[in-house]
């Protein structure tokens, strides 16, 4: 339909624009109306056609088009491709031609959308039942998204109920507006089993420290039978070493036992154990009789030493305000009886050392030559001449004879890590005692706190953090904060401010730099065993600027020794690699690669876990997939009455859907009509032409 964005009565005007137009040209002119009147009138009605075309392309006329499509109301059958429905399914052939039957009982009427879910839903039936999880409310929640501004018409879920990942699906269809229908597979008589249920555990645990993980056993139908639980340790060939046995008497058949067991971290990187009862006569199955666990042992605790002149209140705060971080291991230590050696720990805290009475040359040269990141805290023993001479950040004119009481005033621009707003109330803390005389900058490090005496604030640093000889290196000309720690709990009744002031400075002052040229790292410790194992690396030239000119090759190792050779992908000016899905099991790599005649390489270790969760349910749940069809108007139905359903939703008032889509067009954009213009043109001009008109 053709409309304009002006009156139509503006077409006569400009008809006669049109007239007015070609009258001008050929009214007077004589040169082809003496030769032939028709020829002059042609011309005429020509040039009247062209101008009136252009001048009505003026008026915006528009193109209205409209289509209509009739959509068929929509049916998902959505199939569970679940290991455990694997289980439930005696006769594959059997079923997967019932459930195709039904596909095609609805085809004619509907339009049928099939989906298997299991770890993921996809598109099309999936009949091998090889899902390792069944996550039931992912395939709800898909088809909302997808058609819930459509014709939904059923929804029809075929599975045994059981789901182990994500929430239940009866809260994710609270949304959908159409009725389902569920299939019921599987039995849901309880057969005799025995389960090891769950395993709690950390993921990660410290090298030399103990752990517990918590073992939950349940047994259907085993009353008077008896079993032991066992855990083992896996060596990187999977062979087990036995570290606990418990026995567990089975009591009644709804049986259920929690078991702690404490394990020894005794090796850095990652322990595999397993946990098994002893089958008992009669199961229906023993799979579900063994779980395994990954534990990440990490080497990486950073060491603390307290190291003080002489005993003082400082350390026992000092010491309660870091020891609560897992990350760190504190001991305490006297310069005049040192038991031990300084150079085995990572970061140290030198309470007035040196001192008048004990320069630690010995201690301070160990530490030197080690690069030991340390924090200096000045008291009235400490040698102040000597500690200017060995670093870099502030010169203390003082001797310790007398002492001031300062308080601290925070300086807004500092900017070595994140102040919180907690830290701004520090300077309202007791004062704690520096000794008197003068303090100055040197230009190493930046203030965190300057020193406030009285009700002057003045420029001498109090708390002063940064780089000193390429050691990392602090300062707190004070001494007496564990006052500091009494007065935080007194205020807010926990020690969150100091705790956490000191936690920012060791952080800070005991990170340890990666000078590494070329690193190479998985994206995580532990894999699924349907999880893709993913690398990156990353090559440094002489000024550290990332670089990916030559080749990296990675070799990854299993525990029986077989290696896979890769090459890795060139990924910005970095190297990437996804190596796929691997078998179960415990894995080593190293990644080299060589630049300017220099060989460089980079390695590690990494486990792929194996998922057990569909065998740890044998019973058929079928209260989620009733309660889904009579919450939405649906019915259960089981494998034998599978027809029924399609009688079911054929027999509801599902209609199709008309939809009518208008399409707007601006006519200038038809190319005939600029066709039709070039045609009237080039027949006038060639009339003219023809009969001499130029």
């Amino acid at each position: 339909m053709l409309s304009f964005q002006y009156p139509t009565w503006y077409i006569l005007f400009c008809a006669l624009l049109g007239l007015a137009f070609a009258a001008a040209l050929y009214w007077r002119d004589k040169t082809f109306k003496d030769q032939s009147p028709t020829l002059n009138k042609i011309l005429g009605a020509l040039r009247w056609l062209t101008a009136t075309i252009i001048a009505v392309l003026l008026l915006a006329p528009v193109l209205k088009s409209s289509t209509t499509e009739i959509k068929k109301p929509v049916v998902v059958l959505a199939q569970d491709a679940s290991e455990s429905v694997g289980v439930a399914v005696k006769d594959t052939p059997q079923y997967k031609s019932q459930f195709e039957a039904l596909q095609q009982a609805l085809g004619d009427k509907y339009d049928v959308k099939t989906y298997s879910f299991g770890e993921k839903v996809r598109e099309g039936l999936d009949f091998q039942f090889k899902d390792k999880l069944t996550n039931a409310s992912d395939l709800v929640k898909n088809v909302y998204d997808l058609y819930s501004n459509q014709n939904l018409g059923a929804l029809v879920i075929a599975s045994d109920g059981i789901y182990n990942e994500g929430s239940n699906p009866l809260y994710a269809a609270a949304k959908l507006n159409a009725p389902v229908y569920t299939v019921a597979l599987g039995d849901t008589t309880p057969k005799k089993d025995l389960i090891v249920k769950n395993v709690f555990n950390n993921n990660i645990a410290y090298l030399g420290d103990k752990f517990n993980i918590q073992i939950d056993v349940a047994a259907a139908n085993c009353a008077g039978s008896n079993t032991s639980l066992t855990v083992s340790k896996l060596d990187a060939a999977g062979n087990p070493s036995v570290v606990s046995t418990s026995p567990i008497s089975i009591n009644k058949n709804d049986f259920f036992t929690t078991k702690e067991v404490t394990l020894d971290a005794t090796q850095a990187g990652v322990m595999r154990f397993r946990i098994a009862v002893t089958s008992v006569s009669g199961e229906v199955t023993t799979v579900n009789n063994v779980k395994e666990i990954f534990v990440e042992i990490l080497d990486a605790r950073t060491k603390i030493l307290i190291l003080a002149n002489a005993p003082h209140p400082d350390l026992a705060a000092i010491n309660e305000g870091i020891v609560l971080n897992k990350n760190y291991t504190v001991s305490v230590g006297y310069v005049n009886d040192l038991k031990v050696n300084v150079s085995d720990y990572d970061f140290v805290i030198l309470h007035q050392v040196p001192s008048v009475s004990n320069g630690a040359d010995a201690i301070l040269n160990t530490l030197n030559s080690k690069k030991t990141p340390r924090l200096y805290i000045v008291g009235a023993q400490s040698d102040c001449r000597k500690l200017t001479s060995m670093q870099n950040l502030m010169t203390l004119n003082a001797d310790g004879k007398n002492m001031n009481d300062v308080q601290a005033s925070l300086n807004g621009s500092f900017n070595l890590f994140t102040l919180e707003n907690m830290f701004s109330q520090i300077p309202t803390f007791n004062p704690i005692q520096s000794p008197f005389g003068e303090f100055k900058e040197a230009g190493g490090g930046q203030v965190l706190y300057y020193q406030k005496i009285g009700k002057v604030d003045t420029k001498y640093p109090l708390v002063m953090l940064g780089e000193s000889n390429g050691i990392r290196t602090g300062i707190i000309a004070a001494e007496g904060l564990w006052k500091w720690r009494l007065f935080d709990f007194a205020q807010h009744q926990n020690h969150d401010i100091f705790d956490g002031l000191m936690s920012k400075i060791i952080t800070y002052l005991s990170v340890k730099e990666d000078k590494r040229k070329f690193r190479s790292a998985t994206d995580k410790n532990a894999y699924r065993e349907n999880e893709p194992v993913q690398f990156s690396a990353e090559l440094y030239n002489n000024s550290y600027e990332l670089i990916n000119d030559p080749d990296v090759r990675i070799i990854v190792t299993n525990g029986e020794g077989k290696q896979f050779p890769y090459t890795m992908n060139k990924s910005g000016r970095s190297y990437a690699l996804n190596a796929g899905i691997l078998p179960v099991g415990n894995y080593q790599y190293k990644a080299t690669t060589s630049v300017g005649g220099q060989q460089f390489e980079a390695g590690g270790a990494f486990t792929v876990q194996p998922i057990q969760l569909e065998l740890y349910e044998t019973t058929a749940d079928h209260s989620v997939l009733r309660a889904l069809a009579n919450q939405f108007g649906g019915t259960m139905v089981y494998p034998k009455d599978m027809a029924s359903i399609a009688d079911s939703i054929k027999a509801r008032t599902l209609k199709p859907i008309m939809y009518t889509t208008t399409k707007t067009e601006s006519a200038m954009n038809l190319k005939w009509i600029f066709g039709l213009l070039i045609l009237l043109l080039a027949a006038e001009w060639f009339l003219r032409r023809y009969f001499g008109g130029y």
